[in-house]
């Protein structure tokens, strides 16, 4: 569409820019970030507290993500567009951190949605999503491909329906073989909104995306009920270390693939910060996506920032 950044700001309603010189300081604003008259929710992002007494399961104490993390903490960096608010991923396999986030949650009214960490598998899984979902800040769960092709498997996704019960969505994470099992999935559960994460997780390099993934990507789009978290894009291209690279070029080959699938309404933006960080800073890996986007139109990032998040969580600004 060849639109500027300019062009962009200015017909998306923006109110103001600000150019503060700095990272900014907790209680301000960060540096070179868009006010936004629209939301720009991060729909994945991680929260957690190593200083809690019983400590936290998840990173580990040698991992450089061992440290308190907070929404306070996520606000305060620079960033491309001004984040107003998250959906946070419990990376937690405990029952009992789903009611921490909860309680994160209705304190911080930045966090517009909780997406849990429950076994489907589990002899009350039905009972916990019944309780968790009396709580209108819990949106979903999250689990992992290998446990969707476990339940296919067995027969048993139609324990999955409680969410749809519930008006709940189903997060799933895997490795590239994870579109073609949601696939599946999603011809067996119509009625439940289901998000692939992290694309699926491809290594991101320089060669054409697999034709596997490429493949997997097409079959899980054709299913009207799949979503794609458009997260962990430079997490994929920086597999050996260091940093990825920041020139949007050097993605639009996986984004192509991504967005002629699932089209302008089904893919939605999510940084999978803090871990992103070893990757990028949260400014880069935010402009590249927000670049590709305006390319799109002038509406397509009101869409990909906000719109299709509250289609799939249904989440109620606070």
């Amino acid at each position: 569409m060849g639109l500027t950044r300019r062009d962009f700001l200015q017909s998306a309603g923006v109110a103001a820019v600000t150019a503060a010189v700095g990272t900014g300081a907790a209680g301000t604003e960060p540096a070179c970030a868009a006010t936004m008259a629209f939301p720009v929710i991060d729909c994945h992002t991680h929260f957690y507290d190593p200083q809690r007494p019983e400590g936290v399961p998840w990173p580990g104490r040698d991992s450089s993500l061992y440290r308190t993390v907070l929404p306070a903490d996520l606000r305060k960096l620079p960033q491309h567009l001004r984040v107003t608010g998250t959906i946070v991923v419990e990376a937690s396999s405990w029952l009992r951190d789903n009611d921490w986030l909860l309680e994160l949650a209705q304190r911080e009214a930045f966090v517009v949605g909780v997406v849990g960490n429950l076994n489907p598998e589990s002899d009350d899984f039905v009972q916990q999503v019944r309780r968790l979902s009396a709580n209108r800040l819990f949106r979903g769960i999250r689990v992992s491909g290998q446990r969707v092709q476990g339940l296919l498997q067995q027969q048993r996704s139609r324990i999955l329906g409680v969410l749809a019960e519930h008006d709940l969505a189903l997060d799933v994470n895997g490795g590239p073989e994870t579109p073609e099992l949601l696939s599946r999935l999603a011809a067996e559960q119509p009625q439940l909104r289901i998000v692939l994460n992290h694309l699926g997780n491809p290594a991101v390099t320089r060669e054409p995306p697999p034709a596997s993934w490429v493949s997997g990507i097409r079959a899980a789009a054709a299913s009207a009920n799949v979503f794609c978290k458009v997260s962990a894009l430079v997490e994929g291209a920086a597999r050996n270390g260091g940093k990825a690279p920041e020139q949007l070029d050097f993605y639009r080959p996986y984004l192509d693939v991504v967005w002629g699938a699932f089209g302008d309404g089904r893919v939605i933006y999510g940084s999978n910060w803090p871990v992103s960080e070893q990757a990028a800073d949260y400014r880069v890996l935010q402009k590249l996506v927000a670049d590709y986007a305006v390319e799109r139109g002038v509406d397509v990032p009101l869409k990909f920032f906000g719109g299709n998040s509250k289609a799939v969580w249904k989440w109620v600004e606070r």
